[in-house]
């Protein structure tokens, strides 16, 4: 059977499921906080938010994290502000794990924390922000990206009182929210880093998964509807297993676990491990809020720089579609990077072992701060 040690490895070789929080696939324990990364907490609360749906919310609180200091220039605006945006499932405190800030936070990294204030917010559905399963359940707004990037530039601007970012960088679900920003405020970032997605329509597989999940949940009588109590262990179950193909890395996961018995145990322990952190509710409403994404027909407007990185590990954007080589050449300053399978590369959650791309990140950084 399997080691605890070849248990963990295959957790953290899976990676972050979609850019989620450690409490899901990365760890086998959520990690501690370095003492040197201890961030600040807030809430911030929009009054009266109306979504797209023509829903609204009389009060929709969003969760955030900040590390460092602002800095001013001469007019008072801050001037070093990073704002780093979550995948599916995920929330900011994803962003404190060993493989993301203990290769971009600390003295002399890429985003020493010294010099950038440093933004995490927990987008609306996911971690400490309003969410379905505080009280509402299927009750809640069908809130989709274009709902969660209007919530994440009023918390960037309102509650921090900051006009222009430094460097706008998004995982999976929050690489494009990224390519949203771009098009949306287009001169409210010097540079953005979307890490792991592609900027069209949710559509062939990628979509395919996702109504799998809901079609797997809503398919369990114990779901009653969205009213269960307790949790419809038999749909989750089956979601869970979707992630866990979906999140995967093919190579490190045939080094990590090469034995039937090991791929077995493998998944036994993670089952045990996902399932109590998952609710039925929300996860739902998590993997369908990308139905009105595309920013397809947009690209032009995108004058930031752009560095643009996937892996060719990962299953949800493939490199074999060419869609990305085809839409980068429309980003005025863009580049995009496939990264090669290698010992680096973890499948989808590549995006947050920052030691596979951060070069890349260092390379986007040198090039000089523009105002406004």
């Amino acid at each position: 059977m399997a080691t605890l040690r070849t248990i963990a490895l295959a957790f953290a070789t899976l990676g972050l499921w979609l850019g989620a929080a450690p409490a899901l696939l990365a760890q086998p324990a959520s990690p501690p906080i370095p003492a040197a990364y201890q961030p600040h907490e807030g809430d911030f609360v929009i009054r009266d938010f109306h979504f797209r749906s023509g829903e609204s919310l009389p009060v929709l609180k969003l969760h955030y994290l900040t590390l460092g200091t602002p800095a001013r220039d001469a007019s008072g605006a801050v001037s070093n502000a990073v704002l780093i945006l979550h995948g599916t499932g995920g929330s900011g405190r994803q962003f404190l794990s060993p493989q993301f800030a203990g290769e971009l936070y600390g003295p002399g990294q890429p985003l020493d924390v010294r010099r950038f204030f440093i933004i995490l917010p927990d987008d609306i559905g996911h971690g400490a922000s309003s969410k379905p399963s505080d009280g509402l359940r299927m009750r809640f707004p069908a809130y989709g990206y274009g709902d969660m990037v209007r919530a994440e530039h009023a918390l960037v601007t309102q509650a921090l009182g900051v006009s222009h970012l430094r460097l706008i960088m998004g995982t999976s679900m929050g690489c494009m929210h990224a390519f949203l920003w771009g098009e949306m405020w287009p001169r409210a970032m010097d540079a953005l880093m979307p890490l792991a997605c592609l900027p069209v329509e949710i559509g062939g597989r990628n979509r395919l998964w996702r109504a799998m999940i809901v079609d797997d949940i809503e398919s369990d009588p114990a779901w009653m509807g969205g009213r269960y109590t307790p949790e419809p262990l038999g749909g989750l179950r089956a979601a869970a297993d979707i992630l866990a193909i979906a999140g995967s890395a093919p190579a490190q996961m045939q080094k990590s676990m090469p034995t039937g018995d090991e791929s077995e145990a493998y998944l036994k322990t993670f089952l045990a491990r996902v399932l109590p952190s998952l609710d039925a509710n929300d996860l739902i409403y998590q993997v369908l809020s990308s139905r009105d994404y595309d920013p397809s027909a947009g690209l032009e407007k995108i004058v930031a720089r752009v560095m643009w990185i996937n892996s060719a590990d990962d299953f949800i954007n493939p490199p074999e579609l060419g869609i990305a080589q085809r839409m980068a050449t429309r980003i005025a300053h863009g580049r995009f990077v496939l990264l090669p399978v290698s010992d680096a590369t973890h499948g989808h959650g590549t995006h947050t072992w920052a030691a596979a791309w951060k070069g890349y990140l260092e390379e986007l950084l040198q090039e000089p701060a523009r105002q406004g």
